[in-house]
């Protein structure tokens, strides 16, 4: 059964605008960097809030904010929510931000009502999303246990960056926790992307979180005179690299649900008067299923030997990342569904093609997810948006699939 009751949209929103003051851009979007004085200030605020709401405050290692609203039983694993307050260097006041200030206004309504959950929920506000995860991974125990691997662009070392919000790295590995702990995890998210406004829905419940494959791709040919070299002689590693990128193309506009990029393009020598000798890009392929992107590669492979023999170059891909799919739990999509039928507003089922920390937790607890709109598709931009009744919207919808996990975990 769903309870129907609605959280303080109002005070969401201002919270929302406080928080986005804390870094604001020009144009209207927000640079709250990891570990930055304005990441730190976005930090010490929502820990405020976290303690004026009645919750218990901790700051596990990998530097995670974690606000525990006690529950009725809390011999019971805890039910979860949240994500992150960093941003990109030029984004916007939604991205991760909605996610951890829905999950803190779900405990300040039940606190307005006098009411609890049987399980204690936590909201987490998760450690540097946008660059590295380390956050997530360090809960879930997926860590790459080199210090050097999470040394920022700056040059700034991970030691120095964990402890100035409160982790350390040094004691990372008890960050990690125990899959019994937490019941589930749900995770309120723009979408970041443009199908729920191009479908005129209300509510995105994820499917899953496609698993991503990332590869190197290098084609040799020879460099040589422009001039004097006869069209029928050349070894033109970039007429090869371009049949390359249409061959990418043709493998994403495959029957299926896949994507397909590539996103990263060198030339070399790069010269005006030079048959180009070398080429690498970059290739990221997107799917749920690791045996569809598995057969798309096998197939992009097949390609690429006819276009090494017919344009007489070398074409080698290397691997650079890999990520398995996360999927959502049907039972959590459901409770979505049902939440979004109680409250009339209409919904569909998509893939979430963005990472998120949510996909990390996959791996410790069941997991779900919620999408509201982003305007015309935009994210990781200062024009980002969501409107004000499609965040309160979103946050409801929360609340109400918390309320239904709370009877079915026992």
């Amino acid at each position: 059964m769903v309870r129907t009751f609605n959280i303080n949209g109002d005070r969401l929103l201002q919270s929302i605008a406080e928080l986005a003051a804390i870094g604001s851009l020009p144009q209207g979007g927000v640079r709250r960097i990891a570990y930055t004085p304005e990441d730190i200030q976005g930090r010490n605020l929502v820990k405020q809030w976290m303690q004026d709401a009645g919750m218990s405050l901790r700051i596990d290692p990998a530097g995670n904010i974690i606000g525990v609203y006690a529950g009725k039983m809390p011999q019971l694993p805890v039910l979860a929510t949240g994500s992150h307050i960093d941003t990109v260097p030029s984004g916007g006041r939604y991205d991760g931000t909605l996610g951890v200030l829905a999950g803190l206004e779900v405990v300040r309504t039940l606190r307005d009502k006098n009411l609890q959950f049987n399980h204690s929920l936590e909201v987490i506000v998760f450690t540097d999303e946008e660059s590295s995860t380390i956050g997530s991974k360090g809960m879930s125990g997926n860590l790459v246990r080199d210090a050097n691997y999470y040394r920022r662009p700056d040059g700034s070392d991970i030691q120095t960056c964990l402890k100035r919000v409160g982790g350390n790295w040094d004691e990372i590995e008890i960050a990690k926790r125990d899959e019994k702990a937490i019941a589930a995890f749900v995770e309120l998210h723009v979408e970041q992307g443009p199908v729920l406004e191009s479908m005129q829905k209300e509510i995105g419940i994820i499917e899953g979180i496609v698993g991503q494959r990332r590869f190197k791709i290098l084609v040799e040919g020879s460099a040589n005179h422009a001039g004097t070299t006869p069209m029928s002689m050349r070894r033109d590693a970039l007429v090869a690299a371009s049949r390359v990128v249409l061959a990418v193309n043709a493998i994403g506009n495959t029957p299926g649900q896949q994507v397909a990029t590539v996103g990263q393009f060198q030339v070399y020598p790069n010269a005006a008067n030079v048959v180009p000798g070398n080429v690498e890009m970059s290739l990221d392929l997107r799917d749920l299923s690791s045996r569809h992107i598995d057969r798309l590669l096998q197939q992009l492979r097949l390609y690429l030997e006819e276009i090494a023999i017919a344009t007489a170059t070398k074409i080698q891909i290397l691997p650079r990342l890999h990520l398995e799919p996360a999927l959502t739990e049907p039972h959590i999509q459901q409770a979505i569904a049902r939440s979004c039928e109680k409250r009339n507003f209409t919904y569909t089922y998509l893939p979430s093609r963005a990472s998120h920390d949510a996909q990390e937790m996959a791996s410790i607890t069941d997991m779900g997810m919620i999408f509201v709109p982003s305007s015309g598709g935009i994210s990781h931009a200062e024009t980002e948006h969501t409107s004000p009744e499609e965040c309160v919207r979103g946050a409801n919808i929360l609340l109400d699939t918390l309320w239904q996990l709370d009877r079915y975990y026992k």
